[in-house]
């Protein structure tokens, strides 16, 4: 357990650092300001509505699953744009609390300043910076799963109570958000496991209790008509960046090494990466060797995640070269799900554990010598402060906005029940007057009824992945012409025009029902019903209340473990 004493401490240096990270979004937390994210992978709107898409059993794969649904759900509550934003600001939080308690539990050495400096190291590095600036939000709540995960096994072994199984649960929920997380959650899982054994059958209960975790992806993967692979050219376009002066080795171990180069904080794009990463590898340099002289003491788990990050780091390099990619392709290209590994950067969280133990490790070395306040000092300094732009929204680029009034009356418009909404221009990646940089198009989240869109992804101009048959079917019908007929035929209702003029024949014959600024509204007769199967509406919506009855489960057992906790405290302090 992790002693009380030094959870303030903890979460003080969780909020402090978050709290400087996400400052220009603040305001609209609190409803004070705008509140929606809508840059680059990052979408937020007032409300999200369950759809078939939402579920992940349309035309495309089920990528954003059980993120939109949960959006979906709760947005029905609280609006939509302070959802994402809470959500958000409890990942940087929770992260560096998790890899603090971690420290904690596997330096004892190191003390509050050493488990203080882990907490700061776990939100202030490059992995999250980039990631924030491509807008993977959800995916950072994956990444502050690991660390409690890691603790939760730890717990577990001490104790396999219902308790502590419910809050593990809960925590694979977490980091279920995304396929990804699911993903990254599976390998922390199995190297805690594998170092810390907790028996054949609680072992069984805690796989049993991932995989119910993984229901939303897996099974609407298996029953939507979505392809499951992509293409080989994927793993060129996403796979590891060096930045300057790192090459691919230098660039792993730093952290950072995103595929989209305007993803990436201004410090990061100049040598000063390099010296960035020299301090930070010096720092954990120093808390390896004082944990490698105090090796035969330390728990196995210290060992494992060292591994862990070793293997990791090591597969990331490997990834750069030809060969490898090449062999990577073919499974991206054949194998089912192989599109979750063709962005290997997103792998760089595995190294965070190792990270933020050697961080600590680093001040317990130091104490021996300094004060606990300058051994925190300089480990913060060689650490974090070589990243000084990831403050302020990484220096201002992440911010809010608002939406125009016009969005909000389209989706007052459209109904549920009336056929699908196609998108003129095609495509999803949109410009817009009110927003800064690039994101995907709000609408599919905005509106009650189902959104035609295409899935086409390209990077640098190549087509990654091509779009699903149905989207290509009402794309062609909209560049020929837009007929309302043959667009009624393929299940659309509906098409918006944004930031343009229509097509001719939808112009003429289709029934214009708004016209705003820079959105225009049309309706185009009857449309065929191509909502998906009931069954499979059944099977996606059973999957996603399942995830969300392991998340309710575990914020019950993390309440119940709080007062327990209290409990013990109290009874301690009033025994004689």
């Amino acid at each position: 357990m992790t002693p009380r004493r030094l959870l303030p401490v903890l979460y003080g240096t969780g909020v402090a650092a978050a709290a400087a990270i996400l400052a220009p979004l603040l305001p609209g937390l609190i409803g004070a300001g705008d509140r929606y994210l809508l840059y680059r992978d990052a979408v937020s709107t007032p409300r999200t509505h369950v759809t078939d898409t939402t579920l992940g059993i349309g035309d495309l794969p089920p990528r954003a699953v059980p993120q939109d649904w949960f959006l979906a759900m709760v947005s029905t509550v609280v609006d939509g744009g302070i959802v994402v934003l809470a959500v958000l600001a409890a990942s940087l939080v929770c992260a560096g609390v998790g890899y603090g308690r971690l420290a904690a539990r596997l330096v004892p050495g190191a003390g509050r300043t050493g488990a203080a400096a882990a907490t700061l190291v776990g939100v202030w590095n490059p992995f999250v910076a980039e990631r924030l600036l491509q807008g993977h939000w959800s995916l950072l709540a994956g990444y502050a799963a690991l660390g409690w995960i890691l603790v939760a096994v730890l717990d577990l072994r001490e104790r396999p109570d219902a308790v502590r199984f419910s809050q593990l649960g809960g925590l694979f929920a977490v980091a279920g958000l995304t396929p990804t997380g699911s993903v990254l959650a599976a390998i922390t899982l199995a190297t805690a496991l594998v170092a810390r054994p907790i028996g054949l059958r609680p072992t069984m209960a805690v796989v049993a209790l991932w995989l119910l975790s993984t229901l939303p992806w897996l099974l609407t993967a298996s029953i939507s008509d979505a392809p499951t692979t992509s293409a080989a050219a994927g793993v060129e376009a996403f796979g590891l960046r060096s930045e300057p002066w790192l090459g691919p080795v230098g660039t792993a171990l730093s952290l950072g090494g995103i595929w989209n180069a305007d993803a990436v904080p201004a410090s990061r794009t100049i040598g000063w990466a390099a010296v960035a990463t020299l301090g930070l590898l010096l720092v954990v340099a120093v808390g390896a060797g004082h944990l490698w002289r105090r090796r035969a003491e330390s728990d196995p788990l210290v060992r494992a995640i060292a591994i862990l990050a070793a293997v990791t780091a090591f597969l990331l390099v490997l990834s750069t070269f030809g060969p490898v990619r090449t062999g990577l392709g073919f499974v991206v290209e054949h194998v089912g799900g192989g599109g979750l590994l063709r962005d290997t950067q997103k792998f760089a969280a595995l190294l965070v554990p190792a990270v933020a133990v050697c961080v600590a490790a680093a001040v317990a070395a130091a104490r021996r010598r300094v004060p606990s306040g300058f051994a925190y000092a300089a480990v913060a300094l060689l650490a974090v402060a070589p990243l000084p732009d990831l403050a302020w929204g990484v220096g201002g680029a992440v911010r809010t906005v608002d939406y125009p009034d016009e969005w909000r009356q389209v989706a007052e418009i459209v109904p549920p029940d009336r056929g699908s909404v196609a998108l003129w221009p095609p495509g999803t990646v949109r410009e817009y007057p009110f927003a800064r940089d690039p994101s995907l198009d709000p609408a599919a989240r905005m509106l009650r009824a189902p959104v035609v869109e295409s899935g086409e992804l390209r990077v640098d101009g190549e087509v990654i992945d091509p779009a699903g048959e149905h989207a290509a079917a009402v794309t062609r019908v909209l560049e020929s012409g837009g007929s309302p007929a043959a667009l009624a035929e393929l299940g659309v209702g509906w098409v918006l025009v944004e930031n343009g003029s229509p097509p001719g024949q939808l112009a003429d014959a289709g029934r214009l029902v708004f016209d705003g600024p820079d959105l225009r509204l049309y309706q185009v007769g009857d449309a065929a019903d191509r909502s998906a199967d009931a069954t499979d509406r059944a099977i996606a919506l059973g999957a996603h209340l399942v995830w969300a009855a392991l998340l309710i489960t575990g914020l019950v057992g993390l309440g119940v473990g709080v007062i327990s906790g209290a409990s013990r405290t109290a009874r301690r302090r009033t025994s004689p």
